[in-house]
């Protein structure tokens, strides 16, 4: 699994960057976690709001998480 969270390197894209790979590792999900912050990059997901997490190339949420629901968006994935 390939997780990316999409930001320009502000302090929301930032900690959603950390819970990501603190959720990761605390549950053993096996997953490369992926800091995406180039603009045109993150264009193409088209996107409009920030930070996003993609995970396997799909748009997963945007906006910013908390713990709890990056848990609940991830488990999402996992179950499939």
């Amino acid at each position: 699994m390939e997780i990316k969270v999409l930001g320009t390197g502000c302090a929301t894209c930032k900690a959603l960057f950390n819970t990501v790979q603190q959720v990761v590792n605390d549950l053993g999900i096996e997953a490369k976690v992926v800091k995406e912050e180039d603009l045109m990059k993150i264009m193409a997901y088209n996107v409009l709001s920030l930070p996003a997490l993609v995970i396997d190339e799909k748009v997963a949420a945007k906006g910013p998480m908390n713990r709890n629901q990056v848990i609940e968006t991830l488990s999402k994935y996992t179950q499939q």
